[in-house]
């Protein structure tokens, strides 16, 4: 029998290797919007959304100083930020855009709404707002058929001014 886990399981953090603390810790709460919710001293940092103890980790354990990932290497393709409407996605992107950040993507996944670019690490971020389930698109059979079509970039940003 294949495992499988509750169905209400979530993701509830991610920790990142970073070159430079302050400057992600910036990069996170500043343009992305995260609150810092704990600082160990110039080695971790802990950052929330909402209430929450931490949504994102950071870290410089083994990483102080270091280029970035290969691109060409195993590790996190990119971590996705699961926004609750299309104009809070539209505000955060305006403020990556405004930080002088470069989109590296952004798509129209008929399920949802996504933007990509990179952190100051090279880590790979993901903005993004899920359709409701009703208006997934689906095959003749029922199943899903997510697409990759092209993201209306100027229509998002001008949802969220």
């Amino acid at each position: 029998m294949p495992a499988h886990v509750p169905a209400d399981t979530r993701i509830g953090h991610v920790h990142l290797k970073v070159t430079d603390l302050d400057r992600a810790i910036h990069f996170y709460t500043d343009v992305l919007g995260f609150a810092l919710t704990q600082r160990y001293g110039d080695q971790a940092a802990f950052l929330s959304a909402g209430d929450y103890h931490h949504h994102i980790g950071l870290n410089t354990w083994h990483s102080r100083g270091a280029g970035p990932a290969p691109v060409r290497a195993a590790g996190l393709y990119h971590v996705a930020f699961l926004f609750p409407d299309r104009a809070s996605l539209g505000a955060a992107l305006q403020r990556v855009l405004d930080h002088g950040t470069a989109l590296v993507g952004a798509a129209d996944h008929g399920v949802s709404e996504a933007v990509y670019f990179n952190d100051p690490d090279g880590n790979g971020i993901e903005l993004y707002r899920d359709r409701a389930p009703q208006d997934w698109p689906r095959d003749a059979d029922g199943a899903l058929a997510m697409i990759n079509d092209p993201l209306d970039v100027p229509a998002l940003l001008a949802e969220g001014r």
